[in-house]
């Protein structure tokens, strides 16, 4: 059984790797995802090769094994079902699942996350988007076509499918602004000089975002141009 320090490590660095796109994963990387020292990491991957995780080495950065993958996305399916579950059941908002979430994957076991799996019908995505391992560590949504909002240009017209970040305000912001998974919107203006894009969520309304926060935000084409 590993420790809850170890599963957070290996979820952290899968989830780094499925981002960028590369297999090694360096510590400053991991530092910054877990909030803690460059030296703490060193020591924890360290660790994780020795139990035969990861593969670390100096100044090359971290990948993981087989088994860490494994562990890894184990411990993705229990976060995002229980936060679906957390949504669906007892009605919570999308900004409060997390750190509920983070708390209570560790502690539930395989068998209560397939139940609530089953109960929820084996859904595809989690409340903000992302997709949901199955249980043998294939994912079940389909990212492929999304693309960051920041880079839509003038006149698409989109579906926003997921949220990349979890800060309460920002997903609280979003909610307030109508800027909800499943909603489509038009792509008035988008400035690189300005930083900002504009959209139109219905009707004459518009919103404008600052491209770093739209950039935390996955747009999916619904009919090219408007």
């Amino acid at each position: 059984m590993h420790s809850l320090t170890v599963e957070n490590y290996c979820k952290a660095i899968l989830q780094i790797a499925i981002r960028t796109g590369q297999d090694n994963v360096s510590t400053g990387e991991v530092a910054a995802a877990l909030a803690v020292s460059p030296g703490t990491v060193t020591s924890m991957l360290k660790t994780l090769a020795e139990s035969e995780l990861a593969q670390y080495k100096p100044y090359e950065g971290v990948k993981l094994t087989k088994s860490g993958k494994t562990l890894a996305l184990r411990m993705l399916r229990r976060h995002r079902l229980i936060e679906l579950f957390l949504v669906k059941t007892l009605g919570l908002s999308w900004d409060e699942v997390h750190d509920e979430a983070e708390n209570m994957e560790h502690a539930v076991s395989d068998g209560l996350v397939d139940r609530m799996d089953e109960f929820l019908g084996r859904p595809e995505y989690d409340p903000h988007g992302a997709p949901i391992p199955q249980a043998d560590g294939t994912m079940r949504g389909d990212t492929e076509n999304a693309q960051p909002l920041s880079d839509c240009e003038a006149g698409a017209r989109v579906r926003l499918s997921r949220v990349l970040t979890q800060s309460p305000d920002f997903l609280r912001h979003l909610a307030g602004a109508g800027l909800t998974l499943g909603v489509e919107v038009e792509v008035v203006e988008n400035s690189p000089i300005g930083g900002t894009i504009t959209l139109r969520t219905g009707g004459r309304k518009t919103q404008t975002l600052g491209h770093s926060a739209a950039a935390q935000l996955m747009a999916t084409p619904v009919s090219g141009r408007a």
